[in-house]
């Protein structure tokens, strides 16, 4: 049975930080894993088929000038 959280001591207190410390640490890990994913993915893709480029279309369009 858990302990209500006011009853908590301080051994209980510093082994919640050091989970929550271990989890920002994962967290901080993955998210460096996703930029490098990410930045891989962006210099490799057009390699494996990817196009990052705007589909481009020539548009014309006539400007009628009211100059007295």
């Amino acid at each position: 049975m858990q302990k209500a959280s006011y009853k908590l001591g301080k051994t209980d207190r510093k082994a919640g930080r050091h989970i929550v410390f271990r989890l920002i640490k994962w967290l901080f890990y993955l998210a460096i894993l996703a930029f490098i994913g990410l930045v891989g993915y962006a210099y490799l893709g057009p390699f494996f088929g990817a196009d990052f480029a705007p589909p481009s279309s020539e548009i014309r369009q006539e400007i009628i000038l009211d100059v007295e």
